[in-house]
């Protein structure tokens, strides 16, 4: 199980506000506690500026790797500020996202293939985000199929079954689990990928939405995800959960959790 620390994003309540001011302080402690909770990326995203994210990136990218031996997660869909950062980045990177949609896809796969990245693939073509799983798994075996036929090994490649709010729509959920077990079940050997915050949006009690989540999702496939590794709960549910789906030989990461204190009831 891959775990992508979220932290570090702009979109973040306060975030911006840091990245603004370039406290690279406040980013190091970020990346510093996210790592020692078990992270295996640090993402970095500035999406929300929409001026300046060439610059803002690359100085995230700088600090970050200046403070932590983790590969990066470059969040961004700009191509520009990708190549501006690809570059400073010391260790092999994740870079999220490439879509189905031309312009986005012809964008990105170069700088993929150059830097041989691993891919987040958005299950998202030129005719939007698709409305039911059966559609975001024909859209996610086109993107696989076009990235694998450029040369993107399988193994790189995270398809994103696109979290959508419950609030907008209460089969939202629905929708991204079925997508995920049918990507698990057409698509062997690609990885799946999602960040589950945008499921709780609208409700209260977030926390236990996405917990709830965590634990579906996994059932069906999750073999990666993007979170806050500070959610002691949520990490608790992530290590007991693959313990019960016999992916922890002998219950060892789950004594081994429990013996250094990271497990919450």
């Amino acid at each position: 199980m891959l775990i992508v620390g979220e932290r570090i994003n702009s979109s973040r309540k306060g975030i911006g506000e840091q990245l603004e001011a370039r406290n690279a302080e406040f980013f190091r402690q970020l990346a510093i506690e996210q790592v020692a909770n078990g992270a295996d990326l640090v993402d970095v995203n500035c999406g929300t500026l929409v001026q300046g994210e060439e610059e803002a990136l690359t100085w995230l990218v700088d600090v970050v790797q200046a403070t932590v031996d983790k590969p990066l997660c470059l969040d961004s869909p700009n191509p520009k500020a990708l190549a501006a950062a690809l570059p400073r980045c010391k260790q092999r990177v994740m870079i999220n996202s490439i879509t189905g949609e031309k312009d986005r896809f012809e964008g990105v796969l170069p700088l993929v293939k150059e830097y041989k990245a691993q891919i987040v693939a958005l299950c998202i073509d030129d005719s939007g985000i698709p409305d039911d799983d059966r559609k975001r798994l024909a859209v996610a075996t086109a993107l696989v199929d076009k990235l694998t036929t450029n040369g993107v090994p399988l193994d790189d490649i995270f398809i994103d079954p696109l979290v959508q709010p419950l609030s907008v729509n209460q089969q939202n959920g629905l929708a991204v689990i079925k997508t995920i077990a049918g990507v698990r079940e057409k698509l062997p050997g690609v990885h799946i990928i999602c960040g589950l915050s945008n499921v709780s949006y609208g409700l209260p009690l977030r926390k236990l939405i996405n917990q709830a989540f965590l634990v579906l999702a996994l059932g069906a496939g999750l073999d990666a995800v993007i979170l806050d590794p500070m959610d002691k709960k949520m990490i608790s549910l992530l290590q007991a959960t693959r313990t019960l789906l016999g992916q922890d030989a002998y219950c060892r990461a789950y004594l081994q959790a429990v013996r250094q204190g990271k497990i919450e009831v």
